[in-house]
């Protein structure tokens, strides 16, 4: 069986795909898969040993310049690509009318989320086979349910599979342990101050550990020299492409990660992350593996999945933070201290105490209510389910 995955972006998106084309493979002996991405993620597809062939394609960049794309030949190569495939079925996992259009050429039948599931309903009118598909659960169980319910089979008991080899992609273990930590995001709310970030490297640092700062913007880099400079053993990385840095997080101790694509990879590899969360919600898109963790503020307005912070600071705030550097406030409950202290127990032994571990609350994937101002830290919904 032959199956065409759609699924084009982003990053973290991508790389929640992945545990379907597992349970796909179990359940479905020879089964085999290609698969339409962005060409900035085209790597990520073909690290899955299920994949034979990933289609790039170039929406971001053929939306600025469509003449161009039409003129270059571009777009009439990615339909030939498509349309010689041959497939048995379709999946677009996406749920986009982005996405939905490209599953245009690939023939019948076409799967995807139904006008009830997917982010953009209109998208729904593309498939030929809509299906249900619960909202307000993690990302990685809708995608799970999809393509159980596209190919026929049930859903598989226990935790998901990435199905990557985190050795092969590390490479050789020739160098002392060092710990990552992964300070871009998009959202000015899922960025934790910078002030903060400094204040974990000096941590870090003065405790003898190697730390790593990658980056992959103009923006990234000129923070990473600030939270690097006259710091021992800490280390600006060159700009690297997604296997450079797919390399660096795969072969590290330890990450921390704010809301971010990295931070997924992370847990696609299994590598113990600490993930912060203010205004996004980890029980939606947190990060999910084995030794994932994750703190999240318990301030009353979050998680408020707004771009742009609205929090009116009371009265107590203001004396007690400063508001433009402690900004946005939510992550006043994730002070440094605070993710050194947890950072540290994950590194003593990959799991917490279970005084340290709160599951979440309900199925919507709310955290739980700590009646307090220390947040507590949440293993990933992976390692409970494997645990329970």
């Amino acid at each position: 069986m032959r199956v065409l995955v759609v699924k084009t972006s982003s990053l973290g998106d991508v790389i929640h795909t992945l545990p379907a084309l597992t349970d796909a493979t179990q359940a479905i002996p020879g089964i085999r898969f290609d698969w339409v991405v962005e060409e900035a993620f085209a790597e990520i597809p073909a690290w899955h040993p299920a994949v034979d062939r990933v289609i790039p394609v170039a929406v971001r960049r053929w939306r600025k310049a469509p003449l161009r794309a039409l003129m270059s030949g571009e777009w009439s190569g990615f339909k030939r690509q498509i349309e010689k495939g041959r497939y048995d079925a379709t999946i677009d996992a996406q749920g986009l009318l982005k996405s939905a259009v490209l599953t245009r050429y690939s023939g019948k039948p076409v799967h995807g989320l139904d006008h009830n599931s997917a982010r953009e309903p209109l998208a729904s009118r593309f498939y030929s086979h809509p299906h249900t598909v619960a909202v307000g659960r993690h990302a990685v169980d809708r995608v799970r349910e999809l393509f159980a319910k596209a190919l026929g089979y049930a859903v598989p008991d226990g935790p998901g599979d990435y199905g990557l080899d985190r050795r092969r992609i590390a490479g050789a273990d020739d160098h002392d342990p060092y710990l990552l930590f992964l300070h871009g995001t998009t959202w000015v709310t899922k960025h934790w101050p910078e002030i903060y970030w400094r204040r974990l490297v000096e941590r870090a640092a003065g405790h003898g550990w190697a730390v790593r700062l990658p980056w992959g913007n103009d923006v990234e880099f000129e923070r990473a020299c600030r939270l690097a400079r006259d710091l021992p053993n800490v280390t600006v990385l060159p700009r690297l492409r997604l296997e450079g840095i797919a390399r660096e997080v795969a072969g590290a101790r330890a990450c921390v990660a704010v809301d971010t694509g990295l931070g997924h990879l992370a847990a696609a590899f299994g590598v113990p992350t600490l993930s912060l969360f203010g205004a996004t919600n980890p029980g939606y898109t947190g990060a999910w593996g084995p030794n994932q963790f994750h703190l999240a503020s318990n301030l009353a307005c979050a998680p408020c999945l707004q771009r742009q912070c609205t929090h009116v600071p009371t009265s107590e705030e203001r004396a007690r933070f400063d508001l433009v550097t402690e900004h946005p406030l939510c992550f006043t409950r994730l002070d440094p201290e605070r993710v050194w202290t947890s950072l540290q127990s994950i590194l003593a032994c990959n799991s917490l105490p279970d005084a340290l571990e709160v599951p979440a609350g309900g199925a919507d994937g709310s955290l739980a209510d700590t009646g307090g101002s220390q947040p507590p830290l949440i293993r990933s919904m992976f390692d409970r389910k494997a645990s329970g």
